[in-house]
Order: structure tokens, then C-alpha cells, then sequence
């Protein structure tokens, strides 16, 4: 083969540079530019822009964007995603054609970012698949499934009493330092064991408090199937309005890859504050407690996204809990009703409780889950079915005994019963409980092990207890992780166990 000299090849070098030049058509690309009028905090009013759409992103200098709120005849409302201490009026905008989006995939798991997907762990850019528009339509009723599969919290009190399933949207509420969020995060730990991927959204939140958040994550491992989306107090109000929405586009990818997905929301009285603000600066008009008249849409579009798909769309699942804060113990304000209507039941944290050590401090009177024993697997479901009823019966009694009244056997026993079920639904934080050891606790519970063992003593006769149950036979293992029913000689193996670790505690 001969060899080619230097000259031929450049000269078919130049020769391919000028058919590609010479069959090249210059095109005019339009492109929508307009200008700043006014700029104020978290907002921006803009003229020019005739052809823009409602929520289309709009570029502004410095690579800041903003979201078109108010659509107007002669100016475009504007919500800021970022500072806006260098944008002046007069400087031009540009529309992109696009709404907002944000980067969803696998390369999230373990990361901490913002609503826009800039990483804020200092572990380089983010790696993503795709793009998914944080604003997304909710699954249709006929691609729902009914919610069946228990998501398991690891909190004793919650599984028992007011037990969640996968798909289900369940409010956690309570006034300030009642331990909302140690609840959502205790249940994201629980969920290693379950093949369950987390979404944890900090809305509005104080700095410190979202770095001990992951720090607790990553401490036990959990921000392996964790995604955290943070917006800080400081903040833009536009990125913390549209947090929940990047939170749950994220979480919406892996449940359409037929994944089981968890999301909390803390929290989301300040993504309707950062509404308020956003509303009220655009000059909409302020109804309740100054809230715009579709405060109750941004919450309903949002949570609706939750939900368990069939098994044709991959029966993937997504679970919200969504945090809000309650002022004086006060459930019937705005948001909170907003919230207890859309949501699929309760959990509400009792400062009283809190203050008497009673952790976690959640009013069983108050809390409610509307899926209920359907979520339940069939043997806790049976070991915790008169808990409630026994529960709420010694509270009414024991508020009773206060008045100083004589009781009789009958009701004593009643309110000893109850004072060792309240003392054994304590636990500790990030000490989720699996299922077994909670199935054997309230078995020996409801066979009445523990009214003889002395209060200050439950603590120690709940630990011998949980070693106990390795001892329990293989045969009777598998049958309780088979969702199948308790026989009579499964509960008399577990009782036996429960019996001889707990004879030690039993007054001489």
C-alpha cells in the first residue's frame, strides 16, 4: 500500500471543509428577548415576552433563572430561583421553551442537593440519566393499586396502632420540638432491611438541623437508598416553593421503575409560608390568614403524586409523610385542616406527652390511619387488634382516677394493664424494632406477661425479652414473615419463650 504524502491529506481535508461550507444553509433562529421593570426579593417583574407560558423558565443574567407565575397582558410575574442582588431593571431576560426541570437516576442515591440538582455535599457534580419536569400529572385512578403492603416504621406505636402501607400519604403534626421529624427519620433507617429507596426533603429548614439529619443518615448507613433535597431558611422563597416538587419528580423515577419509595416533607408549613410570600409580593389576593385561595391545590397536586401503580405499570409505590407544624396544639388552623383532608390519616405528637417522657409522644386518641389493618401483615394485625381499644379505654380511666374516686378490682387491673402497654410503645430514637420482635412484644402484652413485672423494671424485662427471640423455632419464623395467621401452636411456642424470659421480673 502506498504511502499517502502530507499534501494529499490536507488536501482532502480542505476539500470535505468546503462541500460541508458550501452545502451548509444558514437559519434564523427567533429568539423571545425582554426586559427587567422591577426587582424585589424573590421576584421579578418582566415586559417584553408576549409568547411565554405559565411556570416556563426564564433565563435572567449571572445564569439565575426564574419560573413565569403571573402570565399578564403587558408584564410576566416572576419567580426568582436564585439571588437576586445583581439584577437590575433594564436588564434583559430570555425565554428557554422549557418549564422547570430537575437531573433524576441512580447517580442521586447517597447525595445531598438543591431543587435545582446542584450538589451541596461537596462530592463533585451530580450524575444523572434524564430530566423530569418537577411538575408532573398524578397517576390516573385506573392505574392505582389498592394500598396492601405494609411500610414498616420500626416505631412500635405507629405499626401497631396506626400502621402505614406503601403508597398511603400519612401527616405527621404536632407543635415545635414534639420529635416530628426524628419519626420520619427513624422510619427511613428502618428501611434498609426492605428494599425501600428514601427521599428526604428539607423544606425552609435551619442549617444545623438539616447537617444532623444526615449526619444521622450517614452514620447508620441509611444515605446508601436515601436522596436529601435541602432548602435552607435562607433561601430564596421560590427555591423553597418548588423543593417538594424537584423532592418528587426524583422519587416519581424510581417508583416508574417499579421501585418502593418513601418521601417526607419537613416541612410543609413553611413551603406554604414561602407561598404566601411568593403570592402576596405578586400582588394575588390574600384570603385566610392572608394565604392565597389555592394554597390547598399546591398541597393536593403534590401529595396526589403519591401512590402504589399496578403491577401491569410495575407496581412500584411511593409513601408521603408530610411534616406539619402546629401553633398551641392548635389542629383546626388553615394548613393543618388543608392537610388532614388531603392525607389518608394522622399522626399527631402531644407536647403534654413529650414534657411527661411519654417518646414517642404520639396521642393515639388523636391519630388515625384511614388504610388501618389492611396494611398490616396478618399476624400483627391479630396481635394488635384490641391494643387500641385497651389503650384509649385506660387513658379515659386513668384521666378518671384523678378525681380521686375508689376503684374496684376490676378497673385497677384495667389501669395496670394500660400503664405496662404505654410504658412498652416507648422507645428511643433511631432504634427502629423489626416486626418479630414487635409481633412477640405485644403477644406477651396481650397474654398479660407484663402486668405482674414492676413498672420501674418494663425496660429490662423488654431487652430479655428481645434476645429471647432467636430462640423462637425456624418453623415459626417463617410462618410470621409469610404474612400468614398465627396458629395456636405458634402462640403457644412465642408465649413459652416470652414466659421463661420474662419469669426473672416477676415480684418473689
Amino acid at each position: 500500500m502506498e504511502a499517502t504524502s502530507l499534501k494529499d491529506i490536507l488536501d482532502r481535508a480542505f476539500n470535505e471543509i468546503s462541500e460541508v461550507r458550501e452545502s451548509f444553509t444558514p437559519r434564523l433562529t427567533p429568539r423571545e428577548i425582554g426586559t427587567i421593570k422591577t426587582v424585589s426579593t424573590g421576584i421579578a417583574n418582566v415586559s417584553g415576552l408576549p409568547g411565554v407560558g405559565f411556570e416556563e423558565l426564564i433565563k435572567f443574567p449571572g445564569d439565575v433563572f426564574g419560573i413565569a407565575f403571573n402570565v399578564d397582558e403587558d408584564e410576566i410575574g416572576v419567580v426568582l430561583l436564585g439571588e437576586h442582588y445583581h439584577l437590575n431593571a433594564g436588564d434583559q431576560v430570555e425565554r428557554t421553551g422549557r418549564v422547570m426541570d430537575v437531573a433524576v437516576g441512580e447517580g442521586l442515591l447517597g447525595r445531598v442537593i438543591d431543587p435545582l440538582g446542584r450538589p451541596l455535599d461537596g462530592k463533585g457534580p451530580v450524575i444523572s440519566s434524564k430530566r423530569l419536569p418537577i411538575e408532573r400529572p398524578s397517576p390516573a385512578i385506573v392505574n392505582r393499586s389498592p394500598v396492601s403492603v405494609p411500610l414498616q416504621t420500626g416505631i412500635k406505636v405507629i405499626d401497631a396502632l396506626i400502621p402505614i402501607g406503601r403508597g398511603q400519604r400519612e401527616l405527621i403534626l404536632g407543635d415545635r420540638q414534639t420529635g416530628k421529624t426524628s419519626i420520619a427519620i427513624d422510619t427511613i433507617l428502618n428501611q434498609r432491611d426492605y428494599n425501600v429507596l428514601c427521599v428526604y426533603c428539607a423544606i425552609g429548614q435551619r442549617a444545623s438541623a438539616v447537617a444532623r439529619a444526615v449526619a444521622i443518615l450517614r452514620e447508620k448507613g441509611a444515605m446508601d437508598y436515601t436522596v436529601v433535597v435541602v432548602t435552607e431558611g435562607s433561601d430564596p422563597p421560590g427555591l423553597t416553593y418548588i423543593a417538594p416538587y424537584s423532592a418528587t419528580s426524583i422519587a416519581e423515577y424510581f417508583m416508574e421503575a417499579g421501585r418502593d419509595v418513601l418521601i417526607v416533607y419537613d416541612d410543609l408549613t413553611n413551603h406554604a409560608r414561602a407561598y404566601r410570600e411568593l403570592s402576596l409580593l405578586l400582588r394575588r389576593p390574600p384570603g385566610r390568614e392572608a394565604y392565597p385561595g389555592d394554597i390547598f391545590y399546591i398541597h393536593s397536586r403534590l401529595l396526589e403524586r403519591a401512590t402504589h401503580l399496578l403491577e401491569k405499570l410495575g407496581g412500584g409505590s411511593l409513601t408521603a409523610l408530610p411534616i406539619i407544624e402546629t401553633e398551641a396544639q392548635n389542629i383546626s388552623a388553615y394548613i393543618p385542616t388543608n392537610l388532614i383532608s388531603i392525607t389518608d390519616g394522622q399522626i399527631y405528637l402531644s407536647p403534654s406527652l413529650f414534657e411527661l417522657g411519654v417518646l414517642p409522644a404520639v396521642d393515639v386518641g388523636k391519630s388515625v390511619s384511614r388504610v388501618g389493618g389492611k396494611a398490616q401483615l396478618a399476624a400483627y394485625r391479630e396481635v394488635a387488634g384490641y391494643l387500641k381499644l385497651a389503650y384509649s379505654q385506660f387513658e379515659e380511666l386513668e384521666a378518671f382516677t384523678r378525681f380521686g374516686a375508689r376503684l374496684d378490682e376490676n378497673t385497677r387491673r384495667i389501669i395496670e394493664h394500660g400503664r405496662r402497654i404505654r410504658a412498652l410503645l416507648k422507645q428511643p430514637e433511631s432504634s427502629p424494632l423489626p416486626v418479630l420482635d414487635q409481633i412477640v412484644l405485644l403477644l406477651a402484652l396481650n397474654a398479660k406477661l407484663f402486668d405482674s413485672v414492676p413498672l420501674d423494671r418494663m425496660e429490662e424485662a423488654e431487652a430479655s425479652l428481645r434476645r429471647a427471640v432467636v430462640d423462637i423455632p425456624a418453623e415459626v419464623r417463617e410462618h410470621l414473615k409469610a404474612d400468614a395467621e398465627l396458629t395456636d401452636n405458634d402462640r403457644k411456642a412465642i408465649l413459652e419463650i416470652a414466659r421463661k424470659a420474662l419469669e426473672h421480673f416477676q415480684p418473689s
